[in-house]
């Protein structure tokens, strides 16, 4: 019988959290709405799997109350993660995500007495979105206890290898659900602010050379709050100086656009039929890098640089190992990677390297 389930198996990260799971010996339940795809992977993998509709709440919970523990990697979470997190409290379960999303992270911390009360954990964001940016963060944060701003800049897409990165249809969807409902966010004095598409973007070094980057709305803005209780955090994502000045441009328009639900349905079939996500070369050989830096209002500052596999790659094999801590564990409450596992578990991933000054190529 299986001790953990992956709910949304067979899309491309579950997919890959599932091999990743079987190379390091578990046989979880392979789980989604699908019995048409379900059944192929599952007959593959020698795993068993339950067709399961997040609508269908009596059979949710009992699907959910048979196991320990349920990795969650259908998206868009703004839509999937209420009906699942509901069940994962009510069957004692505990629960973990791979959400970007931020409203999706504020309600997985509304829950956090419920979790406590039912002796289970609630961690959402246990992929590459927001492990590597989340133990970092708490690493240079705990250097500087009194710090009071923090920036960290995530490349995923530029990477030193040239070999990149493409997001998959289900991290593209999440981004059509959250730029209406969010817009552009940042952190300043415990409170969440909207800010324009493209302003404050700014260069930073990097080990292969500088990366233009802007304010978006990463993980961190919300999560890193919970792990540092830094009041003002600034989260950028690298992207070229021409695609800035062209978010400044359309960021609004397409804000807005999107607010129509008929809309971001259309452009949600259109990611389905384009966005196939990385190829397996590209996973194996795409690099990723985080960089994060705190201050206090003394001027006294700390930063460090992270570098990673392959975004996709990480998040497989570090989902896996996220269930293994909770399985063996006595994790309660809503909690964020960094805090429930320290700042040093982003480098039990192979590939992992953190530096305290720049590295060289």
């Amino acid at each position: 019988m299986a001790d953990w389930m992956i709910y949304g198996a067979t899309g491309y990260t579950g997919t890959l959290v599932a091999e990743e799971a079987v190379r390091r010996g578990h046989k979880p339940l392979l789980a989604g709405r699908s019995e048409g795809k379900l059944k192929p992977l599952a007959d593959r993998l020698k795993l068993d799997y339950v067709a399961v509709s997040l609508d269908d709440t009596p059979a949710l919970q009992k699907a959910v109350t048979a196991v320990a523990a349920v990795y969650h990697a259908a998206g868009p979470f703004i839509h999937t993660a209420a009906p699942m997190l509901r069940a994962c409290l009510a069957g004692a379960t505990h629960y973990l995500d791979i959400t970007g999303e931020i409203p999706v992270y504020q309600l997985a911390f509304s829950f956090d007495s419920a979790a406590r009360e039912q002796g289970v954990a609630i961690l959402p964001g246990v992929g590459f979105d927001v492990i590597p940016s989340d133990c970092l963060l708490k690493y240079v944060a705990d250097q500087l206890p009194d710090a009071t701003h923090l920036e960290v800049v995530v490349d995923a897409l530029n990477t030193a290898s040239g070999a990149g990165t493409n997001t998959s249809a289900g991290t593209t969807k999440s981004m059509l659900e959250i730029l209406p409902r969010v817009g552009n966010v940042v952190r300043r004095e415990g409170n969440l602010m909207n800010i324009r598409f493209g302003e404050g973007a700014r260069w930073f070094q990097f080990p292969y050379g500088r990366r233009y980057a802007m304010p978006a709305p990463w993980g961190d803005v919300e999560m890193g709050y919970h792990t540092t209780g830094i009041p003002n955090i600034t989260a950028y994502l690298t992207f070229p100086p021409s695609l800035v000045r062209q978010f400044r441009l359309v960021g609004p328009l397409l804000r807005l656009a999107l607010q129509a639900g008929a809309l971001r349905d259309l452009a949600g079939q259109l990611v389905d039929r384009q966005m196939t996500g990385p190829s397996e070369a590209r996973r194996s050989s795409g690099r990723s890098w985080v960089y994060a830096r705190v201050h206090n209002t003394r001027g006294e500052m700390r930063q460090a640089w992270l570098e990673t596999v392959e975004a996709y790659r990480f998040t497989a094999e570090a989902g896996v190992r996220v269930v293994e801590r909770v399985l063996d564990g006595s994790y309660r409450g809503a909690l964020t990677p960094a805090r429930a596992f320290g700042a040093d578990f982003v480098l039990e991933i192979p590939g992992t390297r953190r530096h305290d000054t720049m590295p060289t190529q």
